[in-house]
């Protein structure tokens, strides 16, 4: 959804404009920024009070419009499917993947600014887009990347913290506790102690934001560096960008990865607010825990086999692929073998999503990326056979409702041609994109004055006399 204080540049767009998805048939005229100013703090001071009464208005206005019916089966489903959070910087939708602010991935990849000529997206601009709705400059995207340098210092015990824990513990681990460490430097838990109005909140809160994903890259580095490295650390570039600089401190300098770095924090930012990192973060800032404890609760449902792992679980399932059958593997050998990971009570790892009906487009744009860069690479050539075979076998077991590829099933096979070959690393590179989406959110929920989080829980008896009743 795009803010108002914004205009429509018809010269610019019209050789721009992107048509929409069939679903929905028309073209959109994208608003794009036109402000002079390079300063997103300033930005977000001027947006806020307009979205606070549009929220009261919605409150006020509709506040009793009923959004659904709560069956069982949601109940007894994880809360699945149940419309129950706002999330203002992105929405899933099930045929069309992931939009951030109504644009979808394939929008952002050409409207964002690029480090280059038809290059990937900056981070930086996808977290102007989070944060304000609108489509930033170049200019003013250099100046958030010039500020998140500036801000991306880390006390000595940062790391004094991470190498207090054993070099075996698991990457997620020590990033974790590494952002924990961080957390001593909360301007909002000063803020508050000190005694700061619930309409400014915000605005420390922004701070901490602002700095948190400034340094996450850095205590992410630091950990890899430390676990498979030797502990050689490498230091931030002033002359590099979010996503360039992210990747030089773990050790790789290919532009190639440079670029794929960007797409990476790009796509894996935002995802709603229903998936257990981002509403594990929205969850613990709504007792207003500031920005660190609430990242760091975020980055340990992260860490689950169900969510964030499931990249690294990926890369190994076709490793264990490629050591049984081989890499030029057969279409009929592979459906073999997937027929033996499903027989023996597993699941094909990086196929469904518990919202998506079609194929993730985050998966598409990671497979454009590999056909332009790595088209000859032997596991894309998997990774694509894959594609082909999955889906068909998952259909006819007839329990699945989404047999396409996610964004898991393509993201490892690119790191491990660039070099980055270690598995058990990968969710610490989302963790690092999920900071954009979180925090973005988490400034906006405490703009809007969201309030602590609670919903009601039953009983079995309970839905037992009510299912009677009923």
């Amino acid at each position: 959804m795009v803010f108002y204080r914004s205009v429509s540049l018809l010269s610019k767009l019209r050789s721009r404009a992107v048509q929409q998805p069939s679903a929905r048939n028309s073209v959109r005229w994208l608003q794009v920024q036109t402000s002079s100013d390079l300063d997103l703090h300033s930005q977000l001071k001027e947006l806020i009070p307009e979205q606070q009464e549009r929220l009261k208005k919605l409150k006020s206005e509709h506040g009793k419009v009923q959004l659904g019916n709560i069956t069982v089966d949601m109940v007894l489903g994880g809360m699945r499917g149940m419309t129950g959070l706002l999330w203002e910087t992105s929405l899933l939708d099930p045929d069309e993947g992931i939009r951030f602010r109504d644009l979808s991935i394939p929008e952002c990849q050409k409207l964002l600014p690029a480090a280059k000529p038809g290059g990937e997206p900056l981070p930086e601009g996808l977290l102007w887009l989070l944060l304000t709705g609108k489509v930033p400059t170049k200019e003013q995207v250099d100046a958030l990347s010039k500020e998140l340098r500036s801000r991306a210092t880390i006390p000595d015990h940062v790391y004094k913290t991470i190498d207090a824990l054993p070099i075996t513990a698991h990457p997620m681990t020590q990033f974790a506790t590494g952002v924990m460490a961080l957390q001593v430097q909360s301007e909002f838990q000063k803020a508050y102690e000190k005694g700061i109005h619930k309409s400014r909140y915000w605005e420390p809160t922004y701070e901490d934001s602002l700095s948190l994903i400034a340094q996450v890259p850095i205590v992410a580095a630091y950990v890899y560096r430390r676990m498979y490295k030797k502990g050689e650390v490498i230091p931030m570039d002033d002359s590099l960008d979010y996503g360039a600089n992210f990747a030089q401190m773990l050790g790789f300098n290919d532009p190639a990865m440079l670029e794929l770095m960007r797409l990476y924090v790009t796509i894996h930012s935002d995802h709603e607010g229903g998936n257990v990192s981002a509403h594990t973060g929205h969850l613990v800032a709504s007792a207003l825990s500031d920005p660190y404890l609430s990242f760091a609760a975020a980055l340990n449902g992260l860490a689950g086999p169900l969510h964030g792992l499931a990249n690294q679980e990926v890369l190994l399932w076709i490793k264990s692929v490629v050591e049984e059958v081989g890499e030029n593997v057969s279409k009929d050998t592979l459906k073999d073998y997937v027929w033996k990971t499903l027989n023996s009570g597993k699941v094909v790892p990086g196929f469904g999503h518990g919202v998506l009906r079609k194929t993730d487009p985050r998966y598409t744009c990671q497979r454009e990326f590999a056909l332009k860069h790595l088209p000859e690479d032997p596991l894309f050539k998997l990774v694509s056979n894959l594609y082909e075979v999955v889906p068909p076998i998952l259909l006819e077991l007839g329990k699945v409702k989404n047999p396409w590829p996610n964004v898991d099933a393509h993201s490892g096979v690119l790191l491990n041609y660039y070099g980055l070959t270690e598995a058990r690393y990968y969710t610490v590179l989302f963790g690092v994109s999920r900071s954009i989406g979180i925090c973005s959110q988490l400034i906006w929920d405490r703009a809007l004055g969201l309030p602590l989080e609670r919903p009601k829980s039953v009983t079995m008896e309970w839905l037992e006399n009510h299912c009677k009743k009923a």
